[in-house]
């Protein structure tokens, strides 16, 4: 099947769907997947059937411009559409998720058709939970972060690791960072991504993130020597994106500035 272009750019973020900028990537040619795709927080139920209600959506959701509440048959579609094109061109995958009433079925069904490549699951303690939005419901404070790989899923060990026997856990505490970016309510923390690239990755490694948002993987990956590619839909993310990594300082991991942007993917 043709690709269409034959290079991208590295160290670029592209604002578009994830799905148009993976047609254009070509096999087994990214090292690292590290992403946090949108949550359905929005879709609820009523009288035991998924619904979508304007009230809850102006509540509750975290995107600007966009409902994140899908049908949850159409959700499902989306992430099998993603998932099938990640495992093409990456090597391992790093895919964050929360259990909400709009998604918790699409987790699990995603973990069942994709469990061939299921290597591992982290749990993330943000270390405190927001009250939830009605009584009966438990407060979240935990998300998974599934891990896939293409190849030899069914051992344990990572062909990667950077880490020694013993020193590192499949439970994580890391806090959500406190940010003035008004625009994005979910940052990822930079301190998940350096755990991430720290430990299951080299430099120079080829790291993509799809649903980049306003470019903590991007940022982490200049600051540790890894070559960053990404996604994003919302042109006021990708604005923001840019604009820190113009600004942020790179210097607390000893980056060499080469001449990166020149450089083109296949």
């Amino acid at each position: 099947m043709e690709l269409g272009v034959t290079f991208m750019k590295l160290n670029h973020i592209y604002n578009e769907s994830c799905l148009v900028t993976l047609k254009r990537i070509k096999d087994n040619s990214i090292d690292t997947v590290i992403t946090s795709p949108p949550y359905n927080m929005n879709l609820r139920i009523r009288n035991g059937r998924y619904c979508s209600r304007q009230i809850v959506k102006e509540l509750t959701t975290k995107y600007d411009d966009f409902a994140d509440n899908l049908d949850i048959n159409e959700y499902n579609k989306f992430h099998s559409q993603v998932l099938s094109e990640l495992l093409r061109v990456s090597k391992l995958i790093f895919y964050n998720i929360q259990l909400l009433t709009g998604n918790k079925r699409s987790v699990f069904k995603m973990i069942g058709d994709y469990s061939d490549y299921l290597k591992d699951i982290i749990i993330w303690d943000k270390g405190h939970a927001e009250p939830s939005i009605q009584s009966g419901v438990l407060n979240k404070r935990t998300e998974f972060i599934l891990v896939f790989e293409k190849e030899n899923s069914i051992s344990r060990k990572f062909k990667t690791a950077q880490f020694k026997r013993g020193s590192l856990e499949d439970l994580w505490l890391i806090q959500r960072e406190n940010t003035n970016l008004s625009s994005h309510k979910a940052i990822f923390p930079e301190k998940f991504v350096y755990k991430i690239l720290s430990n299951f990755t080299n430099e120079k490694d080829i790291i993509y993130d799809p649903f980049i948002g306003t470019g903590s993987t991007a940022i982490v990956c200049k600051k540790m020597n890894r070559y960053f590619l990404g996604s994003e839909i919302n042109e006021n993310y990708v604005n923001v994106a840019l604009q820190r990594l113009h600004t942020e300082k790179l210097e607390p991991f000893n980056i060499q500035n080469q001449s990166i942007n020149q450089t083109t993917l296949f």
